[in-house]
């Protein structure tokens, strides 16, 4: 399973950017920020807003991750999950 706050934290020190920026490009404040990267997962609207912020794909290491663990043989598995 991913960790997406560690993965965010991960692409912000690759970036070289702060907390402090990431909370401003959110529009909040840096509490907030690191509730968001000590959680395991976070709401996919949020987690987009980070990615356009970032330029970077997070929903993809979930794709990454789910084709890994081979979940989908089929197409008509997904809908058996």
């Amino acid at each position: 399973m991913i960790n997406i706050g560690q993965s965010i934290k991960n692409e912000l020190q690759k970036q070289e950017r702060s907390i402090s920026w990431l909370a401003n490009k959110l529009g909040c404040n840096r509490i907030a920020v690191y509730r968001i990267l000590r959680k395991n997962s976070i709401d996919t609207a949020l987690l987009e807003r980070i990615s356009v912020i970032l330029n970077h794909d997070f929903f993809k290491e979930y794709s990454c991750d789910i084709e890994t663990k081979g979940v989908y043989k089929n197409d008509t598995d997904m809908y058996h999950l």
